[in-house]
Order: structure tokens, then C-alpha cells, then sequence
């Protein structure tokens, strides 16, 4: 089939595992023979903008006329069975739903987060998880500045979620939701049942080096306040405190984000810490096969956890906190741990843990391979997305 890809991509300098999912996908669905076209904005854009088009952004978010008109365009010169759509914030704008209607092609949308009930997209306020815009007006949004600690820019994502409500739950064909959980924490968004699908990102298969696992505990991702970096580094001084003598663990910390001025002067007094910086997906899964464990202390509720995922394929057992998608991904002591979210003494346990009985986390990573292959298979996942795409077109919105 002729698959259109509508995605506005994320900025480089907040490297986002959102736009290695569509990649894949796409990459995937061309080796299966299907033509995928691509109708995608770059935020990387907005940096070169002169002030005044800066200043008109926020209204963009809400409807961009130019994405609108040559997303109409595009449909007409390309005519696809079905349009794919990931990421429409800030640049694209809810005007692509109204263009596939207009052209009656069929939308399957992924919920990638949570923006649709959150101006921030991650439930999370002040560094604590925060439902309040679900059970309450979202004009809390606005008075907190949730997106980006502006007011402004939170007003245009929740005048955007008001005035397109009825558009995302009548103009969308198919719903794709990359967790049960992320569909339970969206359930207010009164979404047609029967056009409700979960379907996991898509993990690729990785054939694991035969190494030696080396004393090492691996964060893997973006250094910032919803993915619990400062956890991370209170429960390792938690471990370190605990520990008699010296030798032990060495966290390996690979990323980058707004908090590496804080890591960075962090681990400068701890010889067990190593910055890896930010790494390519080769060198991930290279340090991960190494590793004993992979640590996830997430403060927000994740909606699926690629990392967690890539932890598994290559025989690493993830650490985690207990909320989230990671309850559904992760079987405490089977093959990963789960940890109270927020608790910086029981990471440093779990730490702890791996380095009292590492021969324990080397069965846990076995099954977590297990784990990979049974539930995240590549093959099966890809044909399930064709599946949905399938049923779109066979029954539009």
C-alpha cells in the first residue's frame, strides 16, 4: 500500500526517541515493499527564525495555514491509501487532520505522549507527576506555564486541545497507543473504543557481542528532569554511602540535555561516575551488552520506555521505576526490577543489589532476552501496524 508519514520532527539538541520510532518505522515498512512518502516539518527551523516570526509561533501551533495548504496539496499529487500521523506540534498543527479529511484519506494516529490531555505532554509538574488538566480545567495549564514554563506558549497547546477536541476524536480512523498504560492515563479523552489499538514501539533485533559483562550500571538517555537524572544521582550517592570499602560498581551515564552542566560538575567528584556523552544507537547497544544493568529512574510516567526495551534485546536487565509503561514491560525479579518511583534509597538498593549478586542479574538479562523475543518482536510488530492500516482504510472515520 501508499503510506504517508506526517511527522514534525524534534529538535537535535533534545535528541527524542519519538523521531527513532517513525525511522524505523517507515524503514521497516519500506523493506516490506509498501511506498512510504514522508510529509514531515523540522523544528531545528525555528532557531534561524527572525524575533517577530518567533512571537507568531505559538498561533502556528494552534493552525498553520501553510502546512494545511500543502498537506493538500501533497495528498492530491500523491494519493495514498492512508496517512500515518506522529508529532504535529508546533509546525503542522491540528490543520492536517482537516487536509486528510478534505482529501478522504483515512488518518491512523500514534499517541507518542501525552499532549493531548497535558500542555507539557508528560504529566508532570515541578518534577512531580501531575493529573490535574485530566480531572480538572486546563486552564491550570496555563496559570503554571506548563509547556516550556511559559504561559504563553501554554495557552496556545491548550487553546489548541480545545478548539480541535472533536477533530482528533471524529477525523482519526484508527488510534495507535504505544502502551496499556498510556491508554488508561488517556481514557478522558472519550476516544471511539472500537478505533483504540496498543501496539508497542517497534524495537529492532540486535545480535549481541559475546563479551564479559563489566561492573558497570548504564543510564542511557536525555539528561533532564522528567527522565529522574537528579534520582538517578541521589540514589547512586544513596549506594555509595551504603558501600564498604572501595571498589564496587562505576555508573556509565551516556546523553545529553539541559541538566549536563549539573551532571557534569556532579561526577566530578565521584571517580565511580563516567560521561559518556551523547552516543549513537551502535554505541548504546554497546555499552548495554557490556552492562550489568540499565537504570531507569524516570519521574514521569513513561508511556513506553524505548530504553528499557533496548536494555532487554541486548541482555541487559533494566532497572526501572515502578509507574508507568514499565509495569507492563518489566516482571519484577523475572527479568528486570521495578523500584518505588521517587525513592532515591531503593535505587540505591536495586544498585546495590546488582553488586551483591551479579550472577542473579545475569539470569535476569537472559530472560529478559526472552522477554524481547516473545513480546517485542520486530516481524510481528511491523505486520501489526499494516493490520491497522488495513483496518483504516477499511473503515474511515
Amino acid at each position: 500500500m501508499k503510506i504517508m508519514v506526517v511527522h514534525n520532527r524534534y529538535r537535535s539538541s533534545a535528541p527524542s526517541g519519538e523521531n527513532r520510532v517513525v525511522d524505523r518505522e517507515r524503514a521497516a515498512l519500506a523493506e516490506l515493499g509498501h511506498e512510504v512518502v514522508r510529509f514531515e516539518r523540522d523544528s531545528d527551523v525555528i532557531e534561524g527564525w527572525s524575533l517577530p516570526r518567533k512571537a507568531a509561533l505559538p498561533g502556528l501551533a494552534v493552525w498553520s495555514p501553510g502546512a494545511f495548504r500543502e498537506l493538500r496539496r501533497v495528498l492530491a499529487e500523491q494519493r495514498p491509501d492512508v496517512v500515518h500521523v506522529h508529532n504535529t506540534f508546533p509546525l503542522l498543527s491540528p490543520a492536517v487532520l482537516y487536509a486528510c479529511r478534505d482529501a478522504s484519506v483515512p488518518v491512523v494516529l500514534t499517541l507518542h505522549n501525552y499532549r493531548l490531555a497535558c500542555a507539557g505532554g508528560n504529566f508532570l509538574r515541578a518534577g512531580q507527576v501531575c493529573h490535574d488538566c485530566v480531572d480538572g480545567s486546563a486552564v491550570q495549564a496555563i496559570a503554571h506555564g506548563c509547556y516550556k514554563g511559559s504561559r504563553l506558549a501554554s495557552t496556545a497547546v491548550v487553546a489548541a486541545n480545545a478548539v480541535h477536541r472533536q477533530a482528533w476524536r471524529s477525523m482519526v480512523s484508527a488510534y495507535v497507543f504505544i502502551s496499556a498504560s498510556q491508554r488508561d492515563l488517556l481514557a478522558g479523552l472519550d476516544l471511539d473504543a472500537g478505533r483504540v489499538f496498543v501496539r508497542h514501539n517497534l524495537i529492532p533485533a540486535r545480535e549481541v557481542p559475546v563479551v564479559p559483562r563489566a561492573d558497570v550500571v548504564l543510564y542511557a538517555g536525555r539528561l533532564d528532569t522528567a527522565k529522574g537524572v537528579r534520582l538517578l544521582m541521589a540514589g547512586w550517592d544513596c549506594y555509595l554511602r551504603a558501600r564498604d570499602g572501595d571498589g564496587g560498581l562505576r555508573l556509565v551515564i551516556a546523553g545529553a540535555g539541559v541538566l549536563e552542566p549539573e551532571v557534569t560538575a556532579w561526577a566530578a567528584g565521584r571517580p565511580s561516575v563516567e560521561l559518556a556523552g551523547h552516543v549513537d544507537e551502535a554505541g548504546c547497544a554497546a555499552l548495554m551488552a557490556r552492562a550489568r544493568a540499565v537504570v531507569l529512574p524516570s519521574t514521569w510516567e513513561e508511556p513506553f520506555g524505548l530504553v528499557a526495551v533496548e536494555a532487554m534485546a541486548a541482555g541487559a536487565p533494566p532497572i526501572a521505576a515502578g509507574h508507568g509503561a514499565f509495569t507492563e514491560l518489566i516482571t519484577h525479579g523475572v527479568d528486570g526490577v521495578l523500584f518505588a518511583p521517587g525513592d532515591a534509597q531503593a535505587l540505591g538498593a536495586a544498585v546495590a543489589d546488582v553488586e551483591a549478586d551479579p550472577d542473579r542479574y545475569l539470569a535476569y538479562g537472559a530472560q529478559a532476552r526472552e522477554t524481547y523475543a516473545k513480546h517485542f518482536d520486530p516481524d510481528r510488530n511491523i505486520e501489526q501496524l499494516v493490520e491497522i492500516y488495513r483496518y483504516a482504510i477499511a473503515n474511515p472515520a
